[in-house]
């Protein structure tokens, strides 16, 4: 499939014709091949180390990597349903998502567990697509732990569309728990959730502003994702508040079953500012 890019490489007055490839693996068919493409990806695209000063971790400024056979151990641990998808454009790939299913309460579960986009094919809806890529028809119940607001307002399109900030967050508040304590993936299953929605009375609230999100510890960059929280906040689009140090954001939301879906892989001119994009 041919489509075309406007001004990739940051020209914008320029359209690029390119062809794009999508594929789809469920667990028993993901290669040790893909998964060290994956970790290539993820390595040279995902985010930068921003550890405090006098903790130990990854020195700041380095890249966050990770390898194949930790994709493999903690992605695609033995037993569970997990799912790949991933884009190629002109044989680059471009972008990738990971994902898990579990039941709750009889209602099928989608977490997101990765999802990376090359950083020259950004803004292009590449993330909105993987993930409508993703969805399955029987899918209800979705989730993504992400330090960045475009990952949470990507599945939202794609598994709901929704528009944020019209994502409601009662379901959130009373399930999110439960929903994640099934979860075969222990990042998943195990972080404490954090936030007004439920820490109504906590301190730590109040001072970091957050509303909805999981202490994962995972100490990456912040600088880009708060760049676009501001922009949002200030335009009365983004409901899950500020994002600490450390911290990353939580959305899960309920959808329909998915009756027919079906999308041609374009990447229009959208109205958020450029970085809002994955």
């Amino acid at each position: 499939m041919s489509i075309v890019f406007q001004g990739l490489g940051g020209d914008s007055t320029k359209a690029v014709e390119m062809r794009a490839v999508e594929s789809e693996f469920e667990s028993e068919d993901i290669t040790d091949e893909m998964l060290t493409k994956a970790a290539q990806l993820f390595s040279d695209h995902y985010g930068i180390w921003d550890t405090p000063d006098g903790r130990q971790g990854p020195k700041r400024g380095n890249r966050v990597k990770i390898t194949a056979s930790r994709l493999r151990s903690d992605y695609l641990p033995v037993g569970a349903r997990s799912s790949y998808v991933r884009v190629h454009v002109d044989d680059n790939l471009a972008g990738n998502a990971f994902a898990c299913r579990w039941a709750y309460q009889g209602r099928q579960v989608c977490w997101v567990t990765q999802l990376v986009v090359h950083h020259e094919f950004r803004e292009r809806r590449v993330a909105t697509r993987l993930l409508e890529k993703l969805r399955k028809n029987d899918d209800e119940i979705f989730g993504i732990m992400s330090s960045h607001p475009a990952a949470c307002i990507a599945i939202s399109k794609a598994c709901a569309e929704l528009s944020f900030p019209n994502v409601q967050l009662g379901f959130m508040q009373s399930c999110a728990s439960e929903v994640m304590a099934g979860s075969p993936i222990a990042y998943v299953r195990d972080p404490k959730l954090c936030g007004s929605l439920f820490q109504p009375d906590s301190t730590v609230s109040d001072v970091n502003d957050l509303v909805s999100g999981v202490d994962t510890n995972f100490f990456v960059s912040h600088e880009d994702p708060l760049r676009a929280v501001a922009w949002l906040r200030q335009h009365d689009l983004w409901p899950l508040g500020n994002l600490p140090d450390g911290l990353e954001f939580l959305l899960v939301f309920e959808a329909p079953r998915l009756k027919v879906f079906s999308a041609p892989l374009l990447f229009p001119s959208l109205d958020y500012p450029k970085h809002m994009y994955m």
